[in-house]
Order: C-alpha cells, then sequence, then structure tokens
C-alpha cells in the first residue's frame, strides 16, 4: 500500500488520537492538528501550511457547545476553511466524522451543525466520504450524567447502538486509505437495545448505585427522540467489540 499523507483535524482529541496512532503504525505520513498545535480550523490559521502535500483530510472536530448558532457558525466557518484550503492543496480525499441520526433529528441543535458540515463537504468539490457513527460506549457516563435528576437517570426508551472509539478509528483509518465513497458510511456498535437499559447496564457494571428508570419524554439534548432516531437504518458497519467486552477492558473502579 502506498504512503499518504494524511492529516486529521481534530487529531488530538479522543478519536483523532487513536486515528493518528493507527495510521502510523500503518506507514503513513500523520498530522494530527489542532488549536494547540498552531492549526485552527475555524480562524483559518496554518491551514495552508499543514494542507501542503496532504493526500487525505479526515476532519473529526467538534465544539463543546449546544448552543445551537455557536455550533452552526463553527462547523459552517471551519467546514468552508477546510474545504477550500484542501481544494487549494490538490487533497484527494476528505473524510468526515458525523454522527447516526444527523438528518433525522432536526430540531437538535448539535444535528443541525453536523448536517451543515456534511453538506460542505458533500458540495465543496472534493472526492469525499461522510462517515455516521452511534454513540461512543466512553461517553455514557456522560449521558448518564445528562439525564440525572435527583439522583435518579430518567431515559427514553428509544434505540441506541453505541460503539467503541478503538473501532470508530480503525474504521475511519480504513475510508482514509480507501477510495472515497463520495456518499455515506453508518457505523455502530453490535448490539442493540433500548436505551434506559443500556445506561443501567453500563452503571450497574461501573458500580455507579443510581437508579435508572423510563421516561414518558423522549427528547436527546432539546431534539425529539423517535424508537430509531439513534440507530444505522440500512447498510451499516458494525464494530467488534460489545459493551460486556469493552466494559471487562476498562479500568477498575475505585
Amino acid at each position: 500500500m502506498m504512503s499518504k499523507k494524511i492529516v486529521i483535524i481534530g487529531g488530538t482529541g479522543l478519536i483523532g488520537a487513536k486515528l493518528a496512532r493507527l495510521l502510523a503504525l500503518a506507514g503513513h505520513t500523520v498530522v494530527a492538528a489542532s488549536p494547540g498545535m498552531g492549526v485552527n480550523s475555524v480562524t483559518g490559521q496554518g491551514l495552508s501550511e499543514v494542507m501542503h502535500g496532504a493526500d487525505v483530510l479526515v476532519d473529526v472536530s467538534n465544539i463543546m457547545s449546544f448552543d445551537p448558532a455557536e455550533v452552526r457558525e463553527f462547523f459552517e466557518t471551519s467546514g468552508r476553511n477546510l474545504v477550500a484550503a484542501a481544494a487549494d492543496a490538490g487533497v484527494a480525499h476528505h473524510v468526515v466524522l458525523s454522527i447516526v441520526g444527523v438528518d433525522r433529528m432536526l430540531d437538535n441543535g448539535y444535528f443541525q451543525g453536523k448536517l451543515l458540515q456534511e453538506q460542505i463537504a458533500a458540495t465543496g468539490g472534493l472526492p469525499y466520504t461522510i462517515v455516521r457513527s452511534t454513540q461512543f460506549f466512553e461517553f455514557l457516563g456522560t449521558l448518564a450524567d445528562a439525564y440525572t435528576k435527583d439522583g435518579r437517570v430518567t431515559l427514553p426508551g428509544s434505540q441506541i447502538q453505541p460503539i467503541a472509539a478503538d473501532d470508530v478509528a480503525a474504521i475511519l483509518a480504513n475510508v482514509a486509505t480507501s477510495e472515497p465513497r463520495n456518499g455515506v458510511i453508518e457505523i455502530g456498535g453490535p448490539e442493540r437495545a433500548p436505551f434506559d437499559r443500556v445506561i443501567a447496564h453500563y452503571l450497574q457494571a461501573r458500580a455507579d448505585l443510581r437508579a435508572v428508570s423510563r421516561g414518558q419524554e423522549a427528547s436527546y439534548f432539546g431534539g425529539r427522540l423517535e424508537e430509531l432516531s439513534l440507530v444505522p437504518i440500512g447498510q451499516q458497519k458494525l464494530g467488534g467489540r460489545d459493551l460486556d467486552s469493552w466494559l471487562s477492558a476498562q479500568p477498575t473502579q475505585h
């Protein structure tokens, strides 16, 4: 396999760092770009320099906000800057990590921003692949906290199909070194179950004594949840790690 120069925007984050390691081990030249490394996709700082000679651009950037205007501005500005810099550099493949259900929950402000990011990549004139992933196992604790009130976790019963971050990185590495799809790939974990049951199992395994119950209101960070809003529909790629095998590999709680 021919070695490529692969630029990862958000390359020091959870997925980006894992992806960078996999690609480097496979013999590729990897640039893990982030504001801390002097590359800012919103301001444009360092983009032309880091993109010089690049074959592939992988965008795994995100913003820690649920303000719809702020999220939209981030993904729109970042997306347009990245497409322009990549086009100028002659990048041959633009890969974007997105979210399963992003096109089905249009009242979720974060999903609106991610969908705009997808649209910019798809219409930017570069060969592209969009990888939509389900939620990561690594964020199940964060989700439990978000739904906790007065010590009780109240969750919808909608289906979820979480995936290990390592599996997301492995699939992205394969996508980044393959031919562009000029379309969307959906990925998820090997198991699908109701939201409340997955979180209850996770908390029990982590010796977290919070009670979990199913609530009547089905919402997800401001977006209305239907039964299959957060799971892949149709053809999909599955990660190899189920929740129990992932949990068994985690550090013991003290």
